[in-house]
């Protein structure tokens, strides 16, 4: 056990956010999200929100300053009439706990494409629509 660490993470998710350098990117997919797919590493937090797991993914990384756009979601459908009300919850969240967030979106099909060039995927149980996010690390300072 380590102290100032999430609970949340696991040991295999600590590790691969050690191992990530600047500008690696990181998917925090919802629980519809073809993880298995698109991942090349594939880290499971079943049981677990996509909020709760981006709020302890943010204490441990920074987003990239330098980046165009450093968190990145997964543009709605055309015709999908839906308002994915958990935007809000991860913009507040990512706004608390880094103040260099450069919002972004990516069209379905694109996001499954940038996706599998990730250095992980965490496949979360989030029940949200559209909750799907990518990061990209920043430097460690």
């Amino acid at each position: 056990m380590l102290k100032g660490v999430p609970k949340i993470l696991s040991p295999e998710l600590l590790k691969i956010l050690s191992e990530m350098g600047h500008g690696d990117e990181i998917v925090i997919a919802d629980g519809n999200f073809p993880s298995e797919n698109y991942g090349n590493r594939v880290v499971r937090a079943d049981g677990h929100g996509g909020a709760e797991i981006l709020d302890a993914v943010l204490s441990m990384i920074p987003l990239d300053t330098y980046a165009d756009c450093n968190f990145m979601l997964m543009q709605v459908v055309p015709g999908d009439r839906v308002k994915p009300t958990i935007w809000e919850d991860y913009k507040k969240i990512a706004n608390e706990k880094d103040g260099h967030v450069k919002l972004g979106s990516l069209e379905r099909f694109a996001f499954y494409e940038r996706a599998k060039q990730a250095y992980a995927v965490i496949a979360t149980g989030e029940s949200a629509i559209y909750a799907n996010i990518i990061l990209k690390k920043g430097v460690i300072q």
